[in-house]
């Protein structure tokens, strides 16, 4: 097990299995598909994480990217429950991103816990099914 510590955006708690890219997320063109409790990624451009199930896991990367609907469709996302269990980037979140997390905690009952600027190292050694605990303090545990 190694412990990171990062900066709490949306708090929380959560034990969830890691879903990882590498890439930048785009959040629109990940959730083309997005149905009530469903998504599957729908972004051809990001090799990590195209055809797997983004609902309820942890996901970690370093950042978000493309459009300025990002945060709407983050937020959206939760409204309807396809949205990932936890945000779990290695760089700093982005306003867009940091905004569709933050009401999706606000408006909804469905929270994601966002943590940002956990490190590159963060992101190298977390793995697709490792298991991952964040605390409300911003540390997240990973263990295999």
């Amino acid at each position: 097990m190694k412990t990171f510590k990062g900066r709490v955006v949306v708090p929380g708690t959560a034990t969830l299995k890691a879903l990882v890219s590498h890439e930048g997320f785009n959040t629109l063109a990940s959730y083309k598909n997005c149905k009530e409790g469903k998504n599957v990624c729908t972004d051809q451009n990001n090799k990590d994480l195209y055809g797997k199930s983004t609902v309820g896991v942890a996901l970690c990367l370093p950042q978000t990217i493309g459009s300025t609907t990002g945060g709407m469709v983050l937020f959206n996302s939760a409204v309807i429950k396809c949205n990932p269990g936890a945000l779990l980037f290695s760089n700093t979140i982005d306003s867009l991103a940091a905004a569709g997390a933050i009401l999706a905690d606000v408006w909804t009952e469905n929270s994601m816990p966002t943590v940002d600027n956990l490190g590159k190292e963060f992101l190298d050694y977390v793995k697709d099914g490792m298991t991952v605990t964040i605390k409300e303090n911003g540390e997240v545990e990973v263990s295999e």
